[in-house]
């Protein structure tokens, strides 16, 4: 399977949607989705860009393309399930999620200087 068809898989299993209402809310036939959750076909770039608003992500995360702000392409992959799982949170609980990552990047800093 390739990285298309597991991204739609994956990410609609964060939503807690199944493959069938993300083809509904995308306005497409469940036959035409279930060909991009199979590998068998993949979507035209306007279909593509439907599937990932649809899917509350980019489409560049859909099919694997390393953000150009990121060299390492498997830290790459954890910033874009970063920006996708804070898509699916309220205010309050992306304010912890932030304080959070903060506390991490300053803990990171505070030792290197120890050093």
């Amino acid at each position: 399977m390739g990285i298309f068809a597991k991204r739609l898989r994956e990410r609609a299993d964060q939503m807690g949607i199944s493959n069938s209402e993300a083809a509904r809310r995308a306005g497409l036939e469940e036959r035409r989705y279930g060909h991009y959750i199979a590998g068998r076909r993949e979507p035209d770039l306007t279909t593509l860009t439907k599937i990932a608003e649809v899917l509350q992500t980019t489409p560049n995360w859909l099919l694997g393309v390393a953000g150009a702000h990121e060299d390492d392409p498997e830290k790459a992959a954890f910033i874009d399930r970063f920006a996708n799982a804070a898509k699916g949170m309220n205010a309050e609980e992306l304010e912890l999620f932030v304080i959070q990552a903060e506390a991490i990047a300053a803990r990171k800093n505070a030792k290197g200087k120890e050093k």
